[in-house]
């Protein structure tokens, strides 16, 4: 969405300023994630070839592994709006789900959060959410991945 904004105010030049865009009818910005064994590609920046025939494999590996990854991973900052997180499941040999979630006891109750299972080896599944600023976790209980994070800031 930001480059065809950002192609079509270079187009128009000073006939932007005249008149604004109306970007409202775009659809919702696309975050993609992809699921391998016991983690999420994209925040840690390097899939680690783990493998894993149950979420209890994963447990086990991110008990000794996940806190040290999840402070070296990427945090994700968007600003408030609507996003659709697109989630893969990259060779896990069982169903995954999703789940997004506001930081802490009160982020988690006032905060929007999307949850979902049902993804099976090689497919993705869209979840949308409106997201409001704030702190939130994203995590797969399923895939027993550790709580990855999001800043909402705007």
């Amino acid at each position: 969405m930001t480059t065809k904004f950002r192609l079509t105010v270079a187009a128009l030049g000073a006939f932007a300023i005249f008149a604004p865009l109306d970007v409202s009818a775009q659809s919702a910005n696309v975050i993609t994630l992809t699921q391998t064994p016991c983690q999420f590609v994209e925040t840690e920046g390097t899939d680690h070839g783990y493998t894993s025939a149950s979420k209890a494999d994963c447990e086990k590996i991110n008990a000794k592994s996940g806190a040290d990854r999840v402070a070296k991973s990427k945090v994700i900052t968007l600003k408030p709006g609507d996003y659709t997180f697109r989630v893969t499941n990259k060779n896990v040999p069982y169903n995954l789900g999703f789940w997004l979630r506001g930081q802490g006891v009160v982020g988690r109750a006032t905060l929007p959060s999307v949850s979902g299972g049902g993804l099976a080896t090689g497919t993705s599944r869209d979840y949308k959410i409106s997201l409001k600023p704030g702190k939130y976790y994203f995590s797969c209980p399923l895939n027993s991945t550790p709580d990855y994070h999001i800043e909402v800031k705007g």
